[in-house]
């Protein structure tokens, strides 16, 4: 395994800042402790601590007002999905298989709901992701993005606003799945047509309102991946 190069000292700040935020659940608009009491938490000079919060407000996660101090500017879930960024790039394989325990959880239960809930707007828009899937045979990226569409189209169907806020903070980390499975299954030209029929199938019992059918398609296609994810590792 490749040794990662040493943090600098803000950017372990900047980690120690966001499991701070998170175990302590402030909210958007809360105010942050003082950089003389960041620095006192921990064990750090002020000069440290002032750059990791330059750094947290560059990226949109913290406000800093002149004479007022730091306020939160984001949500625990964009903040998770950007702990688990840095975190994803760099871990070993068992945190890829984590993420897909993850996506089986949340989307099993959302092609369920979906399948009771969708509008027709949403039927159309997992529709068109399949057309989309159908006319990227030669497009890596395209296919890619149509795969990762009709998936996030699905969870929106579900009409339930926290997995669609949680998965949508995810969706990089999804896109990494989909990309390192299609990768391996459609080195076989003739896979194309399979992973089609997956997702079409998914779509039908959704359109039907085969509450059941539909969890138990995502559970085949999610443990699916799983498999392919594990098998390219191995190549």
């Amino acid at each position: 395994m490749i040794p990662q190069p040493k943090k600098k000292t803000y950017q372990v700040i900047i980690d120690q800042i966001k499991e701070y935020f998170l175990t302590e659940q402030l909210q958007p608009g809360d105010k942050l402790p003082t950089e003389r009491e960041l620095a006192s938490r921990f064990n750090v000079s002020r000069t440290s601590v002032r750059e990791a919060l330059r750094k947290l407000e560059m990226k949109g996660i913290i406000e800093i007002k002149q004479g007022s101090g730091s306020f939160m500017k984001t949500s625990e879930f964009q903040l998770l999905g950007d702990e688990l960024s840095t975190t994803i790039v760099h871990a070993e394989n068992k945190l890829v298989y984590e993420m897909l325990e993850l996506r089986r959880a949340l989307e099993v239960e959302c092609a369920f709901l979906a399948s009771q809930r969708a509008t027709s707007e949403d039927l159309e828009h997992i529709r068109q992701a399949i057309e989309k899937m159908k006319a990227a045979e030669n497009d890596v990226e395209l296919g890619l993005e149509a795969d990762l569409h009709f998936h996030l189209s699905i969870v929106r169907a579900s009409h339930n606003s926290i997995f669609l806020q949680l998965v949508q903070t995810l969706s990089e980390h999804m896109q990494d799945t989909i990309r390192a499975t299609r990768r391996q299954r459609l080195a076989n030209p003739e896979r194309l047509q399979d992973t089609i029929d997956e997702h079409k199938q998914m779509y039908l019992a959704i359109v039907a309102g085969e509450g059941e059918l539909a969890k138990q398609l995502m559970e085949k296609h999610i443990t699916q991946i799983r498999k392919e994810l594990a098998e390219s590792l191995l190549n």
